[in-house]
């Protein structure tokens, strides 16, 4: 308790002192509190962002909800404090704590880390540090919190192994509540060292101990083996997936200020069957499942009640690919005709989106509509097995701007394999294409926001091999694009080369990098999703002072051979089908939707006893 006064008396002198004090106040509306003393595990659930980019993350919010209904568990959260509230709370004393209840990080058995991007990574240290818990796992007493991280970063575990005790892979949903429970009965027994726990954990499927194994290299840098050195540590370990999918979490918090996503969602399925080569998530969501359009109409009919939100967002990796996607949206729109409630797909694909959708959605306010087409070229879109067209876009764009839209945001990557300037080109005129379609219906008001990445190759994607383009050729590419789309109408935003190396380095590394990122925290890194935080600098002089380059990492064409540092995270995708589909990418060639014929990826083989015959693709439920 004096602990808690001390938090609060600090607080009251902090908070006006710093930009939007409510991102460290709680006590939002449908946040859970619960008796402290009454819980036998307490679990903290930490975003390594700040507040309004961490509260709508779905996988948090679902984790949150899960544990929650556990009468023996406590779940809290905690976010990144921003640059000015973090020198206010060192200045003070003030250790890191939880919004519910205000308690130290070090009073609760279990930190665990959502880990949804690779520039986040100086965050996690930066938390602990403030919270008082060493970063270093090797330095933590057994008094200590179990750090724990989960989410698509955990794919490839290795650069954060220094820092992590365990790591859960896949989805959480079912394996986080076996091994909170595990811990609450060693806890139960007396605890003890974390060790023993460490190993017990291991037993559990997918739960990865990095420290029950070694690392071994050749004289050249790359990896020669990740081996086992405890018998409860296995050789692979295998990602786990939740079937069918638990019910949806309707009670979501409502913050006090706005946040990124400011409206209420609903996962409508999640996996996806397109196989796009480039695409990380696509992989490591296998395999599609989908809510029935009951299940996701009682859930919003909770959300709207629980909540007072007046936009309802239908998440998944491709919104118009649910199979019942058309009659769900004639009953939303029928059901909430005399409300004011508007309906968002956030991700639509270009090819399935038609003009009898957008009619439907034209009857509700306009929330703007996002599209992927990647690249500017069809032989690119084939090379990469994106299945749209120039004509799907331009129809697309004709039944949006005809019914009604005035902005349409369009996604592109740079940089991908096999890329040519001519490509990048076909992008500028595509652009062009899509804004004369604007003008005419809505004349000047059309806008189109054209958002550039950098191709990053991501571990367990066909193109885990391929390089990232070397940082010339990257400004070459956006200096035509700059100059291309420098018009009326058209706002252009795009990556920063060097935080795409440093994301590529990070993304493709292997255990030695987390002396990387501990060098580059302790330098004073932090933030570096945020181009008016991040510094290139720092991380320069740590990859200087550690001794690697991150060209090797993030620059290099690896061979089929090599064994790759993620090589002992098994997704269930076959490391045969992802080298056949890059194979497939070199000769332009094209692979079917899942839906349409089997790939033999391994997901049939790896989850066998959970795929329902009846559908002729990889449908779970």
């Amino acid at each position: 308790m004096e602990k808690r006064l001390d938090i609060a008396t600090a607080l009251e002198r902090i908070l006006p002192q710093v930009s939007k004090p409510a991102r460290y106040t709680g006590h939002e509306w449908n946040s859970i509190v619960k008796d402290w003393d009454q819980a036998r595990v307490k679990v903290a659930l930490a975003y390594p962002d700040i507040y309004e980019v961490g509260l709508p993350n779905l996988g948090l919010m679902i984790l949150y909800d899960i544990l929650n209904r556990e009468d023996d568990i406590l779940v809290e959260r905690v976010y990144a404090p921003w640059v000015d509230m973090e020198e206010a709370m060192r200045q003070a004393g003030l250790p890191l704590f939880s919004l519910e209840s205000r308690h130290p990080l070090t009073d609760f058995d279990i930190v665990g880390f959502s880990l949804p991007y690779e520039l986040d990574y100086t965050n996690v240290l930066n938390m602990l540090d403030l919270a008082g818990i060493p970063p270093l796992a090797a330095e933590r007493g057994d008094d200590a919190p179990l750090i724990i991280g989960g989410g698509s970063g955990a794919y490839n575990p290795e650069p954060l192994a220094d820092f992590f005790d365990l790591f859960v892979l896949g989805e959480g949903e079912e394996v986080l509540l076996e091994l909170v429970k595990a811990y609450g009965e060693w806890k139960k027994e007396g605890g003890g060292q974390r060790e023993v726990f460490l190993r017990r954990a291991a037993r559990i499927d997918g739960i990865y101990v990095p420290s029950l194994y070694e690392v071994s290299y050749h004289p050249d840098g790359t990896v020669s083996g990740i081996e086992p050195i405890a018998p409860e540590a296995r050789p692979a370990i295998t990602k786990r997936i939740v079937v069918p999918l638990p019910p949806a979490p309707t009670r979501l918090i409502v913050p006090y200020i706005e946040a990124v996503h400011d409206r209420g969602v609903i996962e409508i399925q999640r996996g996806c069957t397109q196989g796009c080569r480039f695409c990380q998530a696509g992989v490591i969501y296998r395999p599609l499942r989908e809510r029935s359009p009951e299940e996701v109409l009682t859930s919003i009919d909770e959300i709207l009640k629980n909540t007072g939100y007046n936009e309802i967002a239908l998440v998944s990796l491709s919104s118009t690919d649910y199979s019942q996607i058309k009659p769900l949206m004639h009953e939303l729109t029928s059901r909430y005709r005399d409300q004011p409630i508007a309906i968002s797909l956030p991700s639509l694909r270009i090819d399935s989106f038609s003009v009898e959708l957008a009619e439907m959605l034209q009857t509700r306010r306009k929330t703007g509509l996002t599209f992927a087409p990647e690249a500017g070229s069809q032989r690119l879109r084939d090379v990469i097995n994106k299945k749209v067209t120039e004509k799907d876009l331009l129809d697309t764009a004709e039944a949006a701007y005809s019914s009604g839209w005035q902005r349409i945001k369009l996604y592109f990557m740079i940089g991908l394999p096999t890329e040519t300037v001519e490509d990048v080109q076909a992008m500028v005129d595509l652009v062009r294409q899509v804004v004369a379609i604007g003008r005419r219906h809505q004349g000047r008001k059309a806008q189109v926001s054209v958002s550039v990445a950098t191709f990053i190759p991501k571990p367990h994607t066909p193109f885990q091999w391929m390089p990232l383009l070397d940082e010339a050729s990257l400004e070459e590419r956006l200096s035509l694009l700059r100059k291309g789309l420098h018009s009326q109408g058209i706002h252009f935003s795009w990556s920063d080369p060097q935080s795409s190396l440093l994301e590529a380095a990070l993304s493709r590394g292997d255990r030695r990098l987390g002396r990387v990122i501990h060098r580059a925290w302790q330098l004073g890194a932090r933030f570096d999703a945020w181009s008016e935080v991040f510094d290139p600098q720092l991380w320069a002089r740590a990859f200087a002072e550690v001794g690697l380059d991150p060209d090797f990492y993030a620059r290099r064409e690896r061979p089929l051979d090599e064994v790759l540092p993620w090589a002992h995270i098994d997704t269930g995708v076959g490391m045969a089908f992802l080298a056949s589909e890059w194979a497939g990418s070199l000769k332009g060639a094209t692979s079917p939707d899942c839906r349409v014929r089997c790939l033999n990826c391994g997901i049939r083989v790896t989850f066998k006893d959970s795929i329902r015959p009846e559908y002729g693709y990889c449908q779970m439920s």
